[in-house]
């Protein structure tokens, strides 16, 4: 009994470990793509307003493009996130609610957000159908879901075959990303009452293909 303590410590231990080396990673090794991605996010998030929802926000590259009077609520399960989340929502001037559960069961009423923001997320989402239909239970009627996200190169290129061969590594290294994740498709079908959404290519090795849009609630 006590050799299965040692282990489960051991495992947490090892657990809490990564995930402060990933919050760390987030915190200072983003700013190139961040710049890369930084018209579009202007773009996307222009007429945000009232109380919005982001799931994991990580470290705040989010939170500089909203307005100070929107009511933010950030789903981040790494509780080693938290601090940079606050020290730049502090930096910015904004009031800021964390709340540490998954994109599965958001700690949030039904029908209670104008939006729902998620960036490189969906990606890593142990189940994609519950997150979004999570994601349609909080919003309003014609709520929106902004989103950027990397996702899978076309079937048959040589990328995709890459994207898939790699994925194990990928999973350990990314905290559960997959680099070949269709996306669009699982928004497509998700039950919203329109997606609308672009691809484009972002200067990032193996996940260059991304798509940004918005998906609308029925009213």
């Amino acid at each position: 009994m006590n050799v299965e303590k040692s282990s489960i410590t051991q495992s947490q231990s090892s657990a809490g470990w990564y995930k402060s080396v990933f919050a760390w990673m987030m915190a200072h090794l983003s700013a190139e793509y961040e710049q890369a991605v930084g018209d579009r996010k202007h773009s996307l998030f222009a007429n945000i307003h009232g109380d919005v929802l982001e799931i994991g926000p990580g470290t705040g590259p989010n939170l500089s493009y909203y307005p100070k009077d929107i009511h933010w609520i950030g789903i981040e399960p790494n509780p080693y996130m938290h601090s940079y989340l606050n020290k730049e929502a502090e930096r910015l001037g904004l009031n800021i609610n964390i709340r540490n559960c998954s994109a599965e069961r958001i700690d949030a009423e039904d029908n209670s957000m104008d939006a729902v923001v998620s960036t490189l997320v969906l990606c890593s989402v142990p189940n994609l159908t519950a997150t979004l239909q999570e994601i349609l239970r909080v919003l309003k009627p014609g709520g929106r879901l902004l989103f950027i996200e990397h996702v899978a190169a076309p079937q048959g290129t040589w990328l995709r075959k890459l994207q898939s061969g790699i994925k194990p590594i990928w999973k350990v290294l990314g905290d559960g990303c997959n680099p070949d994740r269709e996306t669009w498709i699982a928004l497509e079908n998700a039950g919203f009452d329109s997606v609308n959404y672009q691809h484009f290519e972002a200067p990032v090795p193996l996940v260059s293909p991304h798509i940004v849009g918005v998906a609308i609630k029925k009213t």
